[in-house]
């Protein structure tokens, strides 16, 4: 995963002139589980059909110029590899923070399982 390879494509983007702000996420397997359990690493499966969807539809907000993700699917990951890249380019930051966060917390959600594996 390449945030500079998708600034390009965001500067690259022919309404790039709106843009004000671009805000990278840029998610990684870490070391300890949210209830404190020690990780080993961790498998991703997408729903690509919702996930189009959860970009369509955030794109559709006011000021938002372009969204791009990458997740990495199906491939066992290690603690410190990444995980996800998501990249939001807007006119101003109170825009661009609001979808970036409402994207991700709804790709999460609805768009990935993840199975995570432990250390005995």
């Amino acid at each position: 995963m390449n945030s500079n390879s998708f600034i390009k494509t965001i500067k690259n983007h022919p309404e790039y002139d709106k843009v004000g702000m671009i805000l990278c996420h840029n998610g990684v397997v870490r070391r300890t589980s949210r209830d404190g359990r020690q990780v080993s690493g961790l498998k991703i499966e997408v729903d690509h059909a919702k996930l189009a969807t959860v970009i369509k539809e955030n794109k559709k907000t006011p000021g938002i110029i372009e969204i791009l993700v990458e997740i990495a699917e199906g491939i066992d990951l290690n603690v410190g590899d990444d995980v996800m890249m998501l990249v939001v380019a807007g006119d101003i930051r109170d825009n661009v923070i609001n979808v970036l966060h409402k994207t991700l917390d709804t790709i999460k959600t609805t768009v990935t399982r993840k199975t995570q594996f432990y250390i005995e």
